[in-house]
């Protein structure tokens, strides 16, 4: 096992301490007795030279101390962090679009949680975090005082486009872009039914916080929110539709639930959509999500933090089971139509 040296010097705050005082707050996992048995063998010294532990550090000393890795990681207690960053903030390969030093655009699957539902949940910022911690873009003091995040969800079983902020000023100013609707967002679903004409849809949503689902009405309603989506067929097929959509409002399940309510729910929507065309596609293709991609982000011009975004457009790639589906429903032999 390879020894290393591993030094501390001694700060301002420190300083007029017992050294062995210092040194259990250092070594926070380390017995008394291990402490004065490395200071007698001098694998711990003071300015290179052997002390009993009763000395008064001052500013500048140099602590040195010759311990393996795997001896320092356990008695200063890293080792546990270690185990307990890896359980908090798990290691997953993220789908990266973009990433500078203030922002991520991450490239969500579906199934994952955007954020936390409940305390034992691990979702998109959780990984962001851990990816982070691990790359050296952060560490674990960081987040003492701040804790990068995702600044727009999307639902569990939707896919595509989330952005992050990696520091203050980048969650600042990418939660007010999205707060102000000063970027354009579209998305890709494959729906029931065959449209042949753009369209823009408006209406009234209505949640219902305890079923978690929503309900349109053509009318305004007690505690309704005025909801607006576009859509543009792509491609027809099979008694079926590509659409891109544009959410002209961002409401809570507004795609699934607005085209829901005009006849043309999304294939795989287990809570919105057509229960025998849901089974079929679980059927033959083992379809578990319904087919809902946030597909592009068309940002405005910018500046400051967000300078490095201005006026670009960002893509992202179809899930495999979601092109596989399009190239066998739809017939198209040319399928980079749809990526």
């Amino acid at each position: 096992m390879a020894e290393k040296m591993k030094e501390i010097v001694v700060t301002a705050m420190e300083a007029g301490q017992r050294l062995d005082k210092l040194l259990a707050r250092y070594l926070k996992e380390a017995p008394k007795s291990f402490l004065y048995k490395m200071l007698r063998k001098k694998n711990i010294t003071l300015n290179g030279k052997k002390a009993d532990g009763s000395e008064k550090v001052k500013e500048a000393d140099r602590i040195r101390l010759f311990f393996s890795e795997e001896t320092l990681a356990k008695f200063t207690g890293t080792e546990k962090a270690g185990l307990a960053m890896q359980e908090e903030f798990p290691d997953t390969k993220l789908d990266i679009i973009y990433e500078d030093e203030n922002v991520l655009l991450i490239n969500k699957p579906a199934g994952m949680l955007s954020q936390k539902a409940g305390r034992q949940d691990v979702s998109l910022v959780e990984y962001v975090i851990g990816y982070l911690l691990r790359s050296g873009s952060i560490t674990r003091e960081n987040l003492d005082y701040f804790r990068p995040s995702v600044c727009n969800r999307l639902d569990r079983n939707t896919s595509g486009i989330v952005a992050a902020g990696k520091t203050i000023a980048g969650l600042q100013e990418l939660s007010r872009m999205f707060r102000d609707r000063a970027m354009h967002k579209y998305y890709r679903c494959l729906v029931k039914g065959e449209l042949k004409e753009s369209c823009r849809l408006s209406g009234y949503l209505v949640k219902d916080e305890k079923r978690n689902q929503v309900r349109i009405s053509r009318e305004k309603q007690p505690d309704s929110q005025p909801i607006e989506t576009e859509y543009m067929p792509v491609r027809t097929g099979n008694g079926l539709t590509l659409l891109e959509v544009k959410l002209i409002t961002g409401r809570s399940h507004q795609i699934r639930a607005h085209l829901a309510s005009v006849g043309h729910p999304i294939v795989g929507d287990t809570k919105y959509g057509d229960e025998k065309v849901n089974e079929r596609f679980f059927r033959e293709y083992g379809l578990k999500y319904q087919l809902l991609h946030s597909y592009r982000m068309e940002l405005p011009k910018l500046s400051g933090a967000l300078e490095n975004l201005s006026e670009r457009v960002f893509l992202a790639k179809l899930p495999d089971y979601f092109q596989r589906i399009l190239d066998s429903e739809l017939k198209k032999r040319n399928s980079s139509a749809f990526s």
